[in-house]
């Protein structure tokens, strides 16, 4: 089970660390600083230290960390290190990209199924999917034992959807919907809202 004690933000900043890493290791490089590895993902290397330190000791004093090592360790921690089937609700413009994100940039997470509540879009072929019912969404979570889903809905009719998920046994969702979901303890809901970072973005300009 994940620690309780690690705060969220440490988590978020992970991805960022194995990111680095994975380019690193493509490039062929055996050793990293937390200083570089800091200037490559934005943040100093006390806070890199610092992040790394709950999960163990990974590196060396004055050597630094082994690129392999460190970004094999990272992968367990978030366990990126197998594949993850997901299922897809949204079968409009922003679900058609994220099929093709997710299929041709060859991840670990893998959509499996698509669904929608429009019947005019029932039997639309997306990639190698076609999109199905809602009412079919509870037998493929069963059958497929599906952890993860996204939510490319708008933001009406997204809670109604994450209710659902949620009673068929999805423990796991990224909603693009503008809207803060409310889900039981145990589930975890990230959002990703472009208008809300464009905001952000606008304020300093």
């Amino acid at each position: 089970m994940p620690s309780q004690d690690v705060p969220q933000i440490v988590i978020e900043r992970l991805p960022f660390y194995l990111r680095g890493l994975e380019h690193m290791a493509n490039r062929g490089q055996r050793v990293v600083s937390s200083q570089t590895l800091g200037e490559w993902v934005g943040v100093s290397a006390a806070q890199i230290r610092k992040d790394l330190s709950y999960f163990g000791e990974f590196g060396k004093q004055g050597l630094g960390y082994e690129v392999t090592y460190l970004r094999d360790q990272l992968r367990l921690i978030l366990h990126a290190d197998r594949d993850w089937r997901l299922i897809l609700v949204g079968a409009g413009a922003l679900g058609s990209a994220l099929v093709n994100y997710l299929v041709a940039g060859q991840w670990q997470y893998h959509i499996v199924a698509v669904f929608d509540s429009d019947p005019a879009k029932h039997g639309k072929r997306m990639r190698d999917l076609y999109v199905q019912p809602m009412s079919e969404l509870e037998g493929v979570v069963e059958a497929q034992d599906i952890d993860l889903a996204i939510l490319a809905v708008p933001a009406d009719a997204a809670q109604q959807v994450a209710d659902d998920l949620v009673r068929c046994g999805v423990r796991g969702m990224l909603n693009y919907a503008p809207i803060r979901l409310n889900v039981p303890q145990g589930v975890h809901c990230a959002e990703i809202d472009p208008i809300a970072r464009l905001q952000g973005i606008t304020y300093f300009l």
